[in-house]
């Protein structure tokens, strides 16, 4: 008699087993059966991870309200951070399993969402209308919650589910029943947030859903999907995003590598994979991740201020992950954490909650998202009898992402991104002379953005320091000072952000400090030079445009819903003549420079950049040219 039959007669006599996790890991022939006490800490940094065997040692619910812990607006809902202590490690076949799990169907009653599907359509025009369109970011994700009551013993009833996921579902990362006594998740997660294995951190973007219904994907219905712009441009600001986090967490930044197709029951999405090397603990890991862009959008910490705005409420687990940490054989630190979507949550009374979202970007349609979270909940509800069930998964069915002409279309998606971040890097392969041993601040404006900026900037030899811009501080120990990307209106009169970055670029501009502004530093230093600042009928955000820039052709990418604009190609003013790259049509200001200074409206470091590098190495060049070889003789040959 296995410890899954000794598990499963107890919760079928209506005896409570204890804390166990039971899941299966992409892909894989058995199940992992972990027990031990769940114990309740309040922080990422105090999840234990003991030194010992090898293997799996904590399995960590982390609840999206963790992200408070980064300092970042939410809804608290007191949901808390459990740690279940492996004690034991067992592995089960995968056939076994399934003969052993219960075959039953789940019964509910009074399923509801939350939120009707108008109030949902209402809420995505509200957040494209007064947050994407107002400049606060370039995708937001907001959720709604189905609500059911299980009628029988809930532990039987995810059993059953867990099964049912099993033998329908494909494509998941983790499919999973986790029971800690005061709640039981049970699902199917399509996404691995975050992973470190011997060093090598991965992260798994995924964004664009294509929708099956259940049955075989129409081919043609595929390829019309892939070339659809929004999809597109979805997967590249996801991907833009994870960049900026593993920006942090790897050492050079991260590798992009893919796009894949990611085939489901009843959808399929677009995926990249991230891969960097990595020193940090894992917890850091954790918390310097969190959470997906995925699941919350970006820029990051202003998506959390819209989430809290617009959905009102706590959301529990969703979001957030399961994080199994543990060590190696060689004693490094692992961590598998797959992101929480897809998921029930059941509580002992039968309250069964599926939490489901959809991501608004400037081409969403309400119907559209409505449509996208049915899709998105339909796999877990077949498996809880809400739904209708898919066919059986597994490698009989027969895979799109194996046809030539999808594996063409998913290829293309590269064709137009920056190879920084695509190619292997080679050490100091873009170093600029010039430009080695110099020191440069960058004032970052809630845009992490500023992280990727940092790995490009010290790509081409530049020492680098990073800033928040309300920790303020001095800057005369700099060569150069790069005033930020960030959300907001830059002609708030004040707003305390705004304030604080034209009283910055003020006191640049009048010392003639050398001075690179990026996206809201740009629109900012426009305002200051005596442009007039506007908000595009059309947001940019996430859109890659061919523009002219000081007489040079350049592809970069656009994250941006304001724009100063010209009629002519150069100023005069109190900090001399400036040269201004504007759109032939609307005049638009792309780019400026003047003695000292230089604004790009655009994201040189963005994925979406591909001339983006080139484009720093022009700018840096005129601003801090080569020291002449007196003033190398007087630093004592420090440039």
């Amino acid at each position: 008699m296995t410890h899954l039959t000794d598990l499963l007669t107890a919760v079928t006599s209506g005896v409570d087993p204890g804390p166990f996790a039971l899941l299966r890991r992409d892909g894989a022939d058995e199940l992992e059966l972990f027990t031990g006490p769940v114990d309740t800490v309040d922080r990422l940094a105090d999840i234990p991870l003991p030194p010992g065997t090898p293997g799996a040692r904590t399995l960590a619910l982390v609840p999206y309200r963790q992200i408070t812990e980064r300092g970042f607006a939410c809804v608290d809902d007191g949901a808390p951070l459990e740690c279940l202590q492996i004690r034991e490690h067992r592995r089960i076949a995968l056939a076994d399993a399934l003969a052993t799990l219960p075959d039953e169907p789940v019964r509910t009653t009074d399923a509801a969402f939350d939120v009707t599907d108008e109030e949902y359509a209402r809420t995505v025009q509200r957040v494209l209308a007064e947050e994407i369109g107002r400049g606060e970011g370039a995708n937001f994700v907001i959720h709604r919650t189905l609500h059911a009551t299980v009628q029988g013993r809930p532990l039987v009833a995810a059993l059953a589910a867990l099964r049912r996921l099993l033998v329908a579902e494909r494509g998941a990362y983790w499919t999973f029943v986790v029971h800690t006594g005061t709640r039981t998740l049970v699902g199917a997660s399509p996404e691995r947030h975050v992973s470190v294995d011997d060093g090598l951190v991965m992260m798994n973007p995924i964004s664009g859903t294509f929708r099956s219904g259940g049955g075989t994907a129409d081919r043609a219905a595929l390829l019309r999907f892939l070339a659809d712009p929004k999809e597109v441009e979805e997967l590249y600001m996801v991907l833009d995003e994870e960049l900026k986090m593993m920006a942090t967490v790897a050492e050079d930044g991260g590798q992009v590598i893919g796009p894949y197709l990611k085939e489901m029951s009843h959808l399929a999405h677009t995926e990249y994979l991230l891969a960097g090397r990595g020193t940090r603990d894992v917890r850091e890991v954790l918390r310097e991740t969190m959470f997906a862009p995925t699941v919350t959008g970006s820029p990051m910490e202003n998506a959390c201020r819209v989430i809290a705005r617009h959905e009102g409420r706590g959301r529990s687990y969703y979001a957030g992950v399961l994080a199994l940490l543990g060590h190696d054989e060689a004693g490094r630190q692992t961590l598998d954490a797959p992101i929480l979507i897809r998921t029930a949550e059941i509580s002992p009374t039968g309250h069964l909650r599926v939490p489901v979202g959809a991501t608004l970007v400037r081409h969403s349609t309400a119907a559209g998202e409505v449509a996208e979270t049915h899709a998105k909940a339909a796999g877990v509800l077949a498996a809880l009898g809400l739904g209708p069930a898919a066919s059986a998964g597994g490698g009989s069915v027969a895979r799109l992402a194996d046809d030539p002409e999808v594996r063409d279309a998913l290829a293309a998606r590269n064709a137009p991104l920056a190879r920084f971040w695509l190619d292997q890097r080679a050490p100091d392969a873009s170093r600029l002379p010039g430009l080695v041993g110099r020191h440069v601040l960058i004032v970052d404006a809630e845009d992490t953005f500023t992280g990727m900026l940092a790995h490009q900037l010290g790509a081409l030899g530049l020492a680098v320091s990073l800033r928040p811009w309300h920790e303020g501080g001095p800057v005369d120990g700099y060569d150069l000072v790069v005033v930020g990307p960030g959300p907001g209106d830059p002609g708030s009169p004040d707003e305390p952000k705004m304030v604080v970055l034209r009283e910055l670029l003020t006191e640049l501009l009048a010392t003639g400090r050398p001075t690179l502004a990026v996206c809201l530093g740009h629109q900012v230093l426009a305002g200051l030079l005596g442009l007039p600042l506007h908000r595009r009928e059309a947001p940019y955000q996430g859109m890659q445009r061919e523009v002219s820039l000081f007489g040079r052709s350049r592809r970069v990418g656009f994250y941006s819903t304001f724009t100063a604009r010209a009629d002519a190609d150069r100023l005069t003013g109190a900090y001399g003549p400036v040269e201004l790259a504007r759109d032939a049509g609307d005049g638009a200001v792309h780019a400026l420079r003047g003695r000292g200074f230089a604004g790009v409206q655009f994201h040189p470091e963005s994925v979406l950049s591909p001339d983006g590098l080139a484009v720093l190495t022009e700018l840096l060049t005129d601003l801090l040219p080569a020291p002449r070889a007196d003033e190398l003789s007087a630093t004592g040959g420090r440039a």
